[in-house]
């Protein structure tokens, strides 16, 4: 039991360690991305933290899964390297022995990783896109400020207000350009207010002014004097948008198990799944020589890593396109990676049990 303690001690350091740099490290590239979009009106300011947030959290599966990973491959390489295995081994373990410590470890992370796959991310994403519509939403009427010139990015509408009370009072010395169909149209009125009709469209009502339109560069222009005038600035909310297939529950894509949403549960299956297999696979990856290298076994982990999850993708891409069955699904690549697992376990204790004889 000595070794178990002392193996999932430094297991739990390292996996901490690893999962906040990573953090800081997609938290680091998703704020510059979002920043960026910012900036050229992509997305609203005051989206930019709720989204970070919101995308986050649907990088948390890799990046549990990732740090886990690493974590059991840097502690049985650090044992090699000082060591340590050769006290081990002639105590009579061997590398297949470290196995169940490491799974007895990984299950709450592996459980969290698929609670996260199959609820919280679908969750974030549904979350992220109601946010983004809902300012989307609202973005016409936030550019209704008083003292100055706001254009509407939504439409072609420029405002000016002098004095506003509020969202549902009174306006005064209204301004109002829009374009359509190549005429230019101008409104003004001495007061108004937004109002909400029974339809829940909203309106910006104003009273007592003249509209002006016509052709740029054209003498001739209609003059329109008015007592009420209403602006449609608002439709009513037609009711969310058709929720991305990422971000629909597990429930929902097995009631309609198409080609896209069997694709999306084998993604969301396949974060669990594949946290125990590269778990399992970081055991005997990290079995290294003093001779071969610090490095070695770290490149073959990594290119590992990188080999099994572009296949998972490329899976992924064609059953959502319908050329691979989803009858066959992912489980081709999980086998696999499952009987390359086995294979390499059975090689290690044979050499471990060859060593221990000398």
């Amino acid at each position: 039991m000595i070794y178990k303690r002392f193996y999932q001690r430094e297991l739990a350091t390292l996996t901490i360690g690893i999962f906040v740099v990573l953090l800081a490290v997609i938290t680091t590239t998703l704020m510059v991305r979002l920043l960026g979009m910012a900036a050229t009106g992509k997305i609203a300011t005051e989206a930019v933290l709720i989204t970070l947030a919101f995308s986050a959290l649907r990088y948390l599966p890799i990046l549990l899964s990732l740090s886990l990973y690493i974590a059991v491959l840097l502690a049985l390489s650090r044992g090699f390297r000082d060591h340590e295995m050769e006290v081990w081994m002639s105590s009579g373990l061997s590398i297949a022995e470290w196995v169940k410590p490491t799974l007895t470890f990984a299950t709450p992370l592996v459980v969290l990783i698929a609670v996260l796959s199959f609820v919280l991310s679908p969750w974030a994403v549904r979350k992220s896109n109601d946010y983004r519509h809902k300012l989307m939403a609202q973005e016409e009427t936030a550019a209704i400020s008083p003292g100055l010139f706001k254009e509407a990015k939504n439409d072609n509408r420029v405002y000016f207000i002098e004095n506003f009370s509020g969202e549902h009072g009174s306006a005064t010395n209204i301004f109002v350009q829009t374009e359509k169909q190549q005429k230019l149209g101008i409104i003004s009125a001495h007061h108004g207010q937004i109002v909400t009709d029974d339809d829940g469209n909203r309106h910006l009502q104003m009273y007592n002014g003249r509209r002006y339109e016509g052709r740029p560069g054209q003498r001739e222009y209609r003059i329109v004097e008015f007592d009420r005038y209403s602006l449609l600035i608002q439709p009513k909310d037609p009711g969310k948008e058709d929720t991305p297939t990422n971000g629909k529950t597990t429930g929902q894509l097995l009631k309609h198990p198409n080609a896209d949403n069997l694709a999306e549960f084998s993604w969301r299956l396949a974060a669990p799944i594949g946290a125990v297999l590269m778990t399992l696979l970081a055991v005997p990856l990290s079995f290294s020589r003093p001779r071969a290298g610090r490095s070695l076994n770290m490149v073959m982990a990594l290119l590992a890593y990188l080999i099994y999850s572009n296949f998972i993708s490329v899976g992924n891409a064609w059953m959502a396109q319908g050329k691979l069955p989803a009858s066959v699904g992912l489980w081709p690549i999980h086998a696999t990676l499952l009987a390359v697992v086995m294979a390499l376990l059975a090689y290690q204790a044979g050499a471990f049990r060859h060593k221990a004889a000398q």
